[in-house]
């Protein structure tokens, strides 16, 4: 059974760190990746990581955000540094596996002084 469970949101000032964790159980994924939604707005893409490659992230998140998992490829993390006002949302964790899709159902993290 597939399950993505994230934990690690929170409240931090500006400024501030958080890391995100995701777990995924259910077997293997190609694909890996971090989303994010803030009131009133769509869904956006944060960042991805694949077992070969290099990370990928959204202009947003370059310099800020850094992607990694472990070894086993079923734990994701995000680790989340000089956060913005403008990071406020939910952030979802994101699995692929060939055509089909997963996600984890949030986490939130508020950015606020």
């Amino acid at each position: 059974q597939v399950r993505l469970v994230e934990s690690g949101g929170g409240l931090v000032q500006p400024g501030g760190s958080l890391r995100l964790s995701c777990r995924a159980s259910g077997g293997a994924y190609n694909r890996l990746a971090w989303y994010r939604q803030a009131p009133g707005k769509q869904r956006e893409l944060v960042a991805t990581i694949i077992p070969s490659g290099s990370p990928y992230y959204a202009d947003f998140a370059k310099g800020r955000f850094s992607i990694s998992k472990d070894r086993a490829g079923n734990s994701v993390y995000l680790q989340m540094n000089s956060l913005k006002l403008e990071d406020t949302a939910v952030y979802f964790c994101n699995a692929r596996r060939g055509p089909a899709e997963f996600w984890g159902q949030g986490t939130q993290v508020t950015v606020s002084s």
